[in-house]
C-alpha cells in the first residue's frame, strides 16, 4: 500500500476519511468532500434539506426521546432511570457526526455551540477509567436488557463496543470540523481503556455488531496512535475461532441475534466466502476488513473482501442496491434469494453496502465498484429518507401493498424509531457525497460520480481546477472543465458507467433485456475523440493546460431489466432502469393500484421531466395496449412509473418494481 501524502485533518468522506503523513493507507486518495463544492439539481437540494432539516430534527428527537438524558443522568446531571434500548447511545453519536461534517460545508455558530454543549455532557457521562455506556452507569445494577450483568459480560449482544465504535467516528469529524479536541479527547480515553483490556495476552473478545473496527482505524489514522489499529485488526482477527452457536433459550427474545453465523463468527473473516447473518454487520465488517487490508498491507484481507464481494454483487443484491432479504432476523438470504414485498434492505445496510464499495475502489481502481455505489446511491440509500427531510424507511421493500406493516407498525414512512439507527446514519452519509465524485493515484485523476460541482485537486503536485456542467442523473451530458494552474501532463480517467455499457450490474445478476445500439461519446475542447476503456474508464492522456474540457455523452434510453433465472421472486418479470435510476409504479400516480400491473415487453415508454412532482423527477409514461386486454387492469390505461428513491412521500399505497412481462 502506499504512503498517504497529506496531513490530518483532511476529510474524504464517511467511507475513507483521515490521512496522516507517511502512514500506509488506501493506494486511491478521495478528493475531500470539502474540496468539493456541490451545485446540481440533484444532490445539492438533498444536501441542503438534510443540514437544514434533517440535521436538527434528528438532534430534537434525541432529546425528544430521552436519548440524551441518558447521557445526563449517567454525569449526574438529572436523576431517572434509563430510557430506551441499550444502543440509544449511538444514535447521539452519529447524528453529532452528521452535524459535524455539515459544519464543515456551512459554518452555524448555534450548531457548533450546541455541539460543544452536548460533548460537556458526555465527558461529565464518562467514567473516570474512560468507560462509557450509559445505560450501565445509569443504574450498573440493572442495565437495559442485554447489556450483560458486567462490563463487557455480553459483548455479542450488548452494543457496547457499537455505541463507542460511532462515539470515535463523530469525534474525528468534530476535530476535523472545529479543530477542538474536547470530543477527542473522551473518544482516545475509552479507547485507551480497550487498548489496555483487550488483545493478545489480555481480554479476548469481539463485538457482536461490528462498527468499532471503522472507528477504531478512524483514530489511528487521526492520532497515529498504532494501537489502535491493532485493536481494530485483532477483533476481525478474534471471529470464527470460539463458538458459541445458540446459547439462548428458544423463547428468548435475544436468541435470534446470538448465533454465530448471525454475527459472522462462524468462520475466521480471512476464510469467510459467502455473506450470511445481519446484513449492516456484514457490510461494517468488510468495510473494517479493507480498512486493516490498506493501513496494515495485508493482502489476505484484500483477497477475502474481494471472494465476498463477488457473492454479495453475483447473488445477494437487490436491483435497488440494497442487501439484507430476511425480515425476520435483517439478514443475508441463500444465493438468489431475493423476495421483493418482504425485502428488508435496511437503510444502515444500504450505507454500509456504499462504503465497502467505496473502500474497494480505493484499493483496485475498478469502475465496477463505483458502479455499484451508484446503483446504492441514487435507489436504496436514499429511499431511506423522505423528500421532507424528517420521514424515514427503515425497511425499503421493492413492492408493497400499502396495508401491510413494514418495521415496528411502519406502513409508509415514519418520523422516527424505537430502534432508530437509520435516520441519523442518513445525516452522516448525504453531506459526505461530494466526496466520492474525485479521487486521485499518483499521475491519475478518477471523474466517478456525475454532478455539478466545482472542485480544488491536486495531481503530481499541481493544483487543478475542475468543474463539471450536467444535469445528471436525468440527462446523460457531462461537460467538465480541466484547468491546471500550470500545463502538466496526468491521466484523466472518466468513469462510463456500466449501464452505458449494456451491464446494470458487473455480474449477471442482472442484465438488460433490450440490447441498445446507442453507444457513450467523448470529446476533448469540442472534437469528439476515441474511447480507450480501462477498468471501466475512458482514460485520456495529455498534457492539460487551463481552459481544457472533456465532454461524455452518455444514452439514457429506457431499459428493461431481467433478473438471474435463479431469482425466482422476480421469474417472468421486468424492470426499468433509466441511467443509474431505478423505476416503480406507485398508486398515487396509477389509479390507486398497482400490484394488478402486467407490462408485455413490445410496451414503449416515454421518459418525461417533470418539475412539478417530487422535487423535479423523470417520470416514465405510457399506456397500457387495448387488446389483448391486460389481467385486472381496463384496456387504455394509463402507466407513469416514477423513480423509486421517491415513492411513498403521498401517503402510503401499492407499489410495485418488478412487473410481470405477460
Amino acid at each position: 500500500m502506499r504512503k498517504a501524502i497529506i496531513v490530518a485533518g483532511c476529510l474524504a468522506a464517511i467511507g475513507a476519511p483521515v490521512f496522516v503523513a507517511d502512514q500506509a493507507d488506501y493506494p486511491i486518495r478521495p478528493v475531500p468532500f470539502t474540496e468539493v463544492k456541490v451545485a446540481d439539481v440533484f444532490w445539492a437540494p438533498k444536501i441542503e434539506t438534510n443540514r437544514a432539516v434533517t440535521i436538527p430534527f434528528a438532534l430534537k428527537m434525541n432529546e425528544e426521546t430521552g436519548r440524551v438524558n441518558n447521557f445526563r443522568k449517567a454525569a449526574g446531571l438529572m436523576k431517572g432511570a434509563y430510557e430506551g434500548r441499550r444502543f440509544n447511545d449511538s444514535d447521539v453519536f452519529k447524528a453529532m457526526e452528521g452535524a459535524a461534517y455539515s459544519l464543515m460545508l456551512r459554518p452555524d455558530p448555534e450548531l457548533a455551540a450546541g455541539l460543544d454543549a452536548l460533548i460537556e455532557v458526555i465527558g461529565k457521562a464518562q467514567e473516570p477509567d474512560g468507560y462509557l455506556f450509559t445505560n450501565r452507569t445509569v443504574d450498573p445494577k440493572h442495565p437495559a436488557p442485554g447489556s450483560g450483568p458486567e462490563r463487557w459480560s455480553n459483548l455479542r449482544v450488548s452494543h457496547e463496543f457499537y455505541n463507542v465504535g460511532h462515539m470515535y467516528e463523530a469525534a474525528v469529524a468534530h476535530f476535523q470540523a472545529t479543530g477542538k479536541k474536547t470530543f477527542l479527547d473522551i473518544a482516545v480515553k475509552n479507547a485507551d481503556l480497550l487498548v489496555s483490556t483487550f488483545g493478545p495476552g489480555k481480554r479476548r473478545a469481539f463485538p457482536g455488531h461490528q462498527e468499532i473496527e471503522i472507528g477504531l482505524n478512524k483514530l489511528y489514522r487521526a492520532t497515529g496512535n498504532r494501537a489502535y489499529f491493532d485493536l481494530a485488526k485483532f477483533f476481525l482477527d478474534e471471529r470464527g475461532h470460539y463458538f458459541q452457536g445458540e446459547r439462548h433459550a428458544p423463547d428468548d427474545p435475544f436468541a435470534v441475534y446470538d448465533s454465530d453465523e448471525y454475527m459472522q463468527n462462524h468462520k475466521p473473516v480471512l476464510k469467510q466466502d459467502e455473506a450470511v447473518g445481519h446484513a449492516v454487520r456484514a457490510m461494517y465488517m468488510y468495510a473494517g476488513m479493507a480498512d486493516v487490508a490498506a493501513l496494515g498491507g495485508y493482502p489476505e484481507y484484500v483477497q477475502a473482501i474481494d471472494r465476498l464481494w463477488d457473492n454479495v454483487v453475483g447473488k445477494k443484491l437487490y436491483l435497488t442496491g440494497g442487501v439484507g432479504a430476511r425480515s425476520g432476523s435483517e439478514a443475508f438470504g441463500d444465493a438468489y434469494e431475493l423476495p421483493n414485498q418482504s425485502a428488508y434492505t435496511e437503510t444502515c445496510a444500504a450505507i454500509g453496502n456504499a462504503l465497502w464499495q467505496q473502500r474497494l475502489f480505493l484499493l483496485h481502481g475498478d469502475a465496477k465498484y463505483i458502479d455499484v455505489l451508484e446503483r446504492v446511491m441514487y435507489n436504496g440509500l436514499i429511499s431511506g429518507v423522505g423528500l421532507d427531510g424528517m420521514s424515514f424507511f427503515y425497511q425499503n421493500p421493492l413492492e408493497a401493498d400499502g396495508k401491510s406493516e413494514l418495521y415496528q407498525g411502519q406502513v409508509g414512512r415514519s418520523p422516527w424509531f424505537e430502534v432508530s439507527c437509520c435516520p441519523p446514519n442518513i445525516t452522516r452519509f448525504l453531506p459526505s457525497v461530494p466526496g466520492y465524485v474525485y479521487a486521485v493515484r499518483d499521475d491519475s485523476l478518477y471523474v466517478n460520480l456525475y454532478m455539478a460541482n466545482t472542485a480544488a485537486v491536486e495531481v503530481v503536485g499541481v493544483k487543478v481546477a475542475l468543474s463539471q456542467e450536467t444535469k445528471y442523473p436525468w440527462e446523460g451530458t457531462v461537460k467538465i472543465a480541466v484547468s491546471p494552474e500550470t500545463e502538466t501532463a496526468f491521466a484523466l480517467r472518466v468513469r462510463i458507467p456500466g449501464w452505458a455499457r449494456n451491464a446494470p450490474i458487473p455480474t449477471d445478476l442482472y442484465r438488460f433485456l433490450d440490447r441498445t445500439s446507442e453507444r457513450p461519446g467523448l470529446a476533448i475542447n469540442g472534437l469528439r475523440a476515441r474511447m480507450t476503456l480501462d477498468k471501466g474508464y475512458a482514460v485520456i492522456e495529455r498534457k492539460w493546460k487551463k481552459g481544457d474540457t472533456v465532454e461524455l455523452f452518455l444514452p439514457m434510453p429506457v431499459r428493461r431489466v431481467v433478473a438471474h433465472e435463479k431469482v425466482e421472486a422476480d421469474s417472468g418479470r421486468a424492470a426499468f432502469q433509466r441511467g443509474p435510476v431505478v423505476f416503480c409504479a406507485e398508486a398515487a400516480d396509477n389509479s390507486g393500484r398497482v400490484l394488478d400491473l402486467e407490462i408485455p415487453d413490445a410496451m414503449e415508454f416515454t421518459a418525461e421531466f417533470r418539475p412539478d412532482l417530487l422535487g423535479g423527477v423523470v417520470v416514465l409514461k405510457n399506456k397500457l395496449p387495448a387488446a389483448p386486454a391486460v389481467v385486472g387492469a381496463p384496456a387504455g390505461r394509463t402507466i407513469t412509473l416514477i423513480p423509486y428513491y421517491a415513492w411513498a412521500n403521498r401517503g402510503p399505497g401499492e407499489m410495485r418494481v418488478w412487473f410481470p412481462r405477460r
